[in-house]
């Protein structure tokens, strides 16, 4: 997904629930999306085998293939479309099942519409940014080598274990490499943008990648505004 504009983004917005589809698309089209609904993970498939999205927003409680196993097959078949999953489900353990399977964010149900403006905005600056990183591409910096589609991050041979957490907040650094992303796109899905957690998390993967976690050299902090990677 190239040189897009966001004003202009194609966005499919997945859920079995007639009232939803409707209000999602009427509300995406007035914040200048172009909007295509889809009723289910099949008639999704069928428009996705038809037409190029931006990003996709999908119900995880659907009838037949539910949200999980529909974003896991389209990672499978290296379908790397944006996608933000939709639940009433907000257990810490729903939303890292939504995270490994390969979705983008995760939001639980209720929510304001307009943070779901702002994920889908900070997802598509992410997608479209120069220099991006492509997803089937690892990042390197120093001995690392960080597998973003699996989440894998390396020192030479050796594995380096990452909480789902981490490997999520690596996986968005990753994706715009010297590029400053806010703490508030990397905050875990309905943390409510909460920084603290974020800090946390950038504390411990210093500790695993910086010869200095206190003078780090790839993973730095940009004062005020948010984190950034250097890769090679």
């Amino acid at each position: 997904m190239a040189n897009v504009d966001m004003t202009d983004a194609h966005i499919l917005v997945v859920d079995d629930d007639e009232r939803i589809r409707t209000l999602l698309s009427r509300y995406l089209a007035g914040q200048g999306f172009r909007v295509t609904s889809a009723e289910d993970a099949a008639d999704a498939a069928a428009k996705l085998n038809l037409v190029s999205f931006d990003l996709l927003i999908v119900d995880v409680m659907m009838p037949g293939q539910n949200g999980f196993d529909f974003v896991s097959e389209l990672r499978q078949r290296n379908n790397h479309v944006p996608v933000i999953l939709l639940t009433a489900r907000g257990e810490a353990e729903d939303r890292i099942k939504g995270l490994e399977t390969g979705a983008d964010d995760y939001l639980p149900k209720p929510f304001e519409p307009r943070e779901l403006t702002l994920r889908i905005n900070a997802i598509l600056k992410r997608a479209v940014r120069p220099g991006a990183a492509s997803a089937s591409e690892p990042a390197r910096f120093g001995d690392f080598t960080f597998d973003i589609v699996r989440g894998e991050l390396k020192r030479g041979d050796e594995i380096i274990p990452l909480t789902s957490g981490e490997a999520q907040l690596l996986r968005i650094l990753a994706r715009s490499p010297g590029t400053t992303v806010p703490r508030a796109a990397l905050a875990e899905p309905g943390s409510g943008g909460e920084s603290r957690a974020v800090d946390v998390q950038i504390t411990r993967l210093r500790r695993k990648i910086e010869a200095d976690p206190r003078n780090p050299r790839y993973l730095q902090t940009v004062w005020g505004e948010g984190y950034v990677l250097w890769t090679e």
